[in-house]
């Protein structure tokens, strides 16, 4: 280890926590020595008021850097300030999902700096980190900037903080291993590959994922294109019957056009007919009329006069109507003086009312004055009761404090007694559900062996008269580990022995036997365990040795049993010697047979017989089919059972002691609340008794003030009798004027009636003369009402066939498509409509024969020729995109050859080279490892990734890296070398691994430490930082690498007192002595 000059070293004195590094910085001198950095390196990290730093600035070297602390004292505080400072987010580092949480508690700011090193000049990164608002401002080189910039800055140097490959700190070391092989292949390529081998990688995905979805567009398109034509052809002959039914409904639609022309034709003919007939009909009309006209003037006549009596007769009924309501309003005013006289009246009483009610009161209210004051007499002076009433206010403040006390005590207790219920009813669920799997057992038992199962309920009854262990029958004790076994272990041992107690002594066993079978006659099997325990006795042949034949494991591993049942089934039955396997046995099992020598196999679905002939030593197998389980289909882990029931016992007592506990308080609630009431009423006691002067005082008070407003209230009653009987008269005067002019009104209306009735009988005698004329002018007015029918029958069917021919003329322009005004049958139509029927039965008749003709054509319609002709125009269309994604197809295949060249070549030979040193540094452990490209389809370049196998023994095969199979250390170890191999590589500025160390042995520990000393102190690598909390002894180190030694805490010496070359000296001096000893 070279330690060179001391640098200054930065702490604060009036933190809790100082900070120190001692390092040298053997790299600020002389240009040669710089170009030991690569471009990115990490030349300087200055923390402030960061995590468990006050103020500190470490100072790496070029190579390896191992920083070296006790656990707590801020090594991974540095790796923090790597991510941070160059814009990582804080999900990588897995500790805080807030920037903020990375300043030091109690301080409101935070900063990291972090200096890279470039051959144009260093590149400073400065984090400002805020508090309260998690923010962060930046800074490169002392310029204000943001983090968007921050990340191009560090992406050009090609950084990658999120790259585990990179920078692997010590909350992810273990996802390392969970890594998928296609996460794998992405992170390496980030890390240690040139920049175009990603881009490839991420340009060939899109490309295959675009040729897919090109693929399945083609195959779609051709798919409907194929269908289309089929269709089409198929409807062909449709199509071919649609033309012949439309030649029909063409001339059907001819016929249809010249139809209202031969109707409208036949109805003009006959509206010209009602006219002549009508003009007729009209003229002889006015010759009877005429003869008629005497009678009709002399009837005229009596009208003209009855016309102006009628208007009298009018004129004087709304005038009788206006008399009428003239007197009405008379009556309604007098009625109104009426109603006036008696609200004076009213008013009146009411006041007097009043009067004597005020005076009522002021009598009352006196009394209660005389009453107030003799109590006031009477009630002394109670000014001393003060300090009584201040005792009594500490006491109820000190009684209700305590009250408060037991209040928050009790809903502690009630909280946590919620909290235990809660839990208590989690456990008696999951135990029920225990009991109902040992329920369902229990009832096969008791369904199938009836003696057994009551031989069973007399044993869980006397246990007590045993000495040795007994055990229920075998089926209730063995625990199957995976149900899908349970055949392998019905099959191997027969029903009698799984119905069998076990018992551990003979005495027991004949004790049993006598009660249950002599006395109770019960047919029960029973069996007694060997002397010696045979449970744990191993197999005479390793399972390893067998696993080439398909085993997968000995029946003894398949499931629990206690001690005795497992020995006995081990002694009888040789559960340790049989093994298990799969359907690789069977494919293979003459194979088995030949060369394991076993006397009996169980496959997956069947179990083998092994014999040797004593005579011909030759070997007889048989074999029978695995009988399905019946027994021990249901698991159930007894540990689980024992731990419930002892979890159920824990939290019954604590709920029944804090049952008694809250008991205890609610007694001291109830001797509280007593206590408060009694204070209270001593306090209410004293209150009334210093109050009730006061209240005294102030109704004297009060009912003296009411007294004096009711005394000034006073009314004069003769005054109102005297205004009341002045407005009484004046009234009465009013109504005398009213009735005068309500008679006037009433003679009018008198007159009036008279003089109509006068003008009613004159026109009674003139309707009765003009009645009778009436009559004779009716008797002979029968031919006269018979011609006026005719007349409007002949209108109506005028305007009838008028109507007729207009909506035929309409109706025929619609059918011939003419324009408004045309009268006449268009030219075109002359030659067509010559060739057709000229009457309307011949036009009928054929019409109904063409009708009938297109109706033949039977399931079809227009529907079926435009789908046929979209279609064809479809298939032209489908035809040309077909061709157009065929070529796109072609181009992006031909692209994908190109990239796949590209990348594929350069990306095996990388792999080959990490495989390289991967491989070289596991042979140097005495172990072995490879690292290969996987993929499953070359094709699909999403599924491609880099597949770690290692093997640390001999005796296994190689396996692949998964988080499952190897242990801790193992993965720890694979993870280093992989990133060692990396390493050698050297297209990444620096790598970072925290504490990945931590699981290793002490052997693979020193291993991998020469690996990582050996590889990272070449002159050709990048920076590497190593961050370990402890060190082997007699480790092998480089005068390349750095030792950081990370010293911080309350009581560390200050960084003034601090002299590494003394300690270096004393080190020195104690060396010959520690060889001497």
């Amino acid at each position: 280890m070279a330690l060179q000059a001391k640098r200054k070293r930065i702490s604060h004195s009036n933190s809790q926590a100082r900070a120190s590094t001692s390092q040298a910085d053997p790299f600020s001198d002389g240009d040669g020595v710089r170009e030991r950095f690569v471009e990115g390196s990490i030349r300087r990290i200055k923390m402030q008021n960061f995590l468990t730093y006050d103020l500190a600035e470490v100072y790496p070297g070029p190579n390896l850097n191992m920083i070296v602390g006790a656990n707590g004292t801020g090594k991974s505080s540095i790796v923090c300030a790597i991510c941070l400072g160059l814009a990582g987010k804080t999900a990588i580092l897995g500790r805080g999902d807030k920037v903020g949480l990375y300043v030091k508690r109690g301080c409101s700011r935070g900063m990291v700096e972090i200096e890279l090193y470039r051959t144009a000049g260093n590149l400073v990164i400065q984090r400002d980190i805020n508090v309260d608002s998690n923010q962060s401002v930046w800074q490169l080189n002392g310029r204000p900037s943001n983090q968007k910039q921050v990340e191009e800055e560090v992406r050009a140097l090609r950084i990658q903080v999120g790259n585990l490959c990179q920078f692997l700190p010590q909350e992810k070391v273990g996802e390392f291993a969970k890594m998928s092989k296609p996460e794998l292949l992405e992170a390496t390529e980030k890390s240690v590959g040139p920049p175009e081998m990603y881009n490839f990688h991420c340009e060939l995905k899109s490309f295959r994922n675009k040729e897919r979805d090109l693929e399945n567009v083609c195959k779609e398109k051709a798919s409907f294109l194929k269908k289309a034509m089929q269709r089409n052809e198929r409807n062909k002959h449709d199509v071919e019957r649609y033309q012949k039914k439309k030649r029909h409904l063409e001339l059907i639609q001819l016929l249809e056009k010249k139809k209202p022309w031969v109707e409208y034709e036949e109805a003009r003919k006959e509206l010209e007919q009602v006219k002549k007939e009508r003009e007729e009909v009209r003229k002889s009309l006015k010759e009877l009329k005429e003869q008629r006209a005497p009678m009709l003037r002399k009837i005229q006549s009596i009208d003209n006069r009855l016309q102006p009596t009628h208007d009298q007769i009018k004129e004087m009924t709304a005038n009788i109507r206006e008399a009428t309501q003239k007197c009405k309003q008379k009556q309604d005013q007098l009625d109104n003086k009426n109603k006036q006289i008696e609200d004076i009246k009213q008013s009146l009483s009411l006041k007097q009312a009043e009067e004597a009610d005020r005076q009522k009161r002021m009598a009352n209210t006196r009394h209660l004055i005389a009453d107030l004051q003799a109590q006031l007499e009477r009630c002394g002076d109670h000014d001393d009761l003060g300090p009584r009433l201040d005792e009594l206010h500490g006491q109820l403040r000190s009684n209700q404090e305590e009250r408060g006390k037991v209040e928050s005590e009790r809903a502690d207790l009630r909280r946590q007694r919620d909290r235990d219920m809660a839990e208590l009813r989690l456990l008696q669920n999951r135990m029920r559900s225990l009991e109902d799997m040992l329920n369902r057992k229990e009832e096969k038992l008791r369904s199938r062996f009836t003696d057994t199962h009551k031989a069973l309920l007399w044993l869980r009854q006397n246990k007590q008269l045993f000495k040795g262990n007994a055990y229920e029958p075998m089926m209730l004790e063995i625990r199957v580990r995976d149900a899908r076994h349970s055949k392998y272990i019905e099959s191997h041992i027969p029903v009698n022995d799984l119905r069998a107690f076990v018992f551990q002594k003979q005495e027991d066993m004949e004790r049993f036997m006598v009660e249950v079978r002599d006395s109770q006659n019960l047919r029960v099997n029973a069996v007694i365990a060997p002397p010696d325990s045979h449970a744990s006795k191993p197999a005479s042949r390793p399972l390893d040795s067998l696993k080439r034949f398909g085993f997968f494991s000995y029946l003894r591993e398949l499931f629990d049993a206690p001690d005795e049942i497992m020995s006995y089934l081990c002694y009888q039955y040789r559960v340790n010697e049989v093994p298990v396997g799969t359907e690789q046995t069977k494919n293979m099992i003459e194979t088995v047979i030949r060369e394991s020598q076993l006397r009996m196999i169980y496959t997956a679905d069947e179990k083998y017989t092994v014999k040797k002939s004593s005579y011909s030593s030759k070997t007889i197998s048989s074999n029978s089919a695995l009988r399905p389980p019946q027994f021990l289909t249901v698991t159930i882990d007894a540990e689980e059972k024992r731990q419930l029931e002892e979890q159920l016992r824990v939290v019954e007592a604590r709920v029944k002691d804090i049952d008694a506990q809250m008991a205890a308080l609610q007694e001291r609630q109830v001797r509280l609340d007593q206590r408060d009431n009694e204070l209270r009423a001593q306090k209410k006691e004293l209150s009334d008794l210093k109050g009730k002067r006061r209240q005294l005082e102030q109704k004297i008070s009060t009912k003296q003030d009411s007294l004096k407003q009711m005394e000034q209230s006073a009314v004069d009653l003769q005054r109102v009798e005297q205004d009341s009987q002045q407005k009484v008269c004046a009234v009465h005067t009013q109504k005398v004027a009213i009735a005068a002019e309500f008679v006037q009104h009433m003679k009018r209306r008198a007159t009036l009636s008279r003089e109509k009735v006068c003008l009613s009988l004159e026109t009674v005698a003139l309707t009765a003369e003009k009645n009778q004329l009436e009559t004779d002018c009716r008797e002979g007015s029968t031919e006269l009402r018979a011609l006026e029918q005719r007349c409007a029958d002949l209108d109506r069917r005028k305007a009838s066939l008028l109507s007729t021919c207009k909506s035929l003329m309409q109706r025929a322009s619609e059918k011939c498509n003419m324009r408004p005004g045309e009268v006449a049958v268009p030219p075109e139509l002359h030659d067509v409509f010559s060739m057709l029927p000229n009457t309307l039965e011949d036009i009928e008749a054929m019409l109904n024969e063409e009708r009938t003709r297109a109706e033949l054509f039977t399931g079809i319609s227009e529907t079926v020729v435009e789908e046929y002709n979209r279609r064809e125009q479809e298939i032209k269309n489908l035809e040309k995109e077909l061709e157009e994604k065929k070529n796109a197809l072609d181009t992006y295949r031909q692209n994908i050859s190109e990239v796949k060249e590209r990348w594929l070549n350069p990306l095996r030979q990388l792999v080959e080279r990490i495989n390289e040193k991967f491989s070289e540094f596991f042979r140097s452990m005495q172990c072995a490892g490879e690292v290969d490209l996987h993929s499953e389809n070359e094709e699909e370049y999403d599924k491609y990734g880099i597949r770690i196998r290692v093997k640390f023994r001999n005796s296994t095969q190689l396996h692949e890296l998964t988080p499952h199979h190897q242990s801790g250390g193992e993965r720890s170890v694979s993870t280093m070398l992989y990133l060692m191999a990396l390493q050698e590589l050297n297209l990444c500025p620096f790598r970072v691994v925290d504490e990945i160390n931590q699981g290793m042995d002490p052997v693979n520990e020193r291993r991998v430490f020469d690996i990582v000393v050996r590889t990272a102190c070449k002159g050709t690598t990048s920076q590497y930082f190593f961050i370990t909390p402890k060190l082997l002894q007699n480790l092998q180190y480089a005068d390349e690498m750095m030792v950081l030694c990370v010293h911080n805490g309350t009581h560390m010496l200050p960084p003034s007192d601090w002299s590494s070359q003394a300690f270096l000296r004393r080190r020195a001096r104690q060396r010959p002595s520690h060889h001497g000893n």
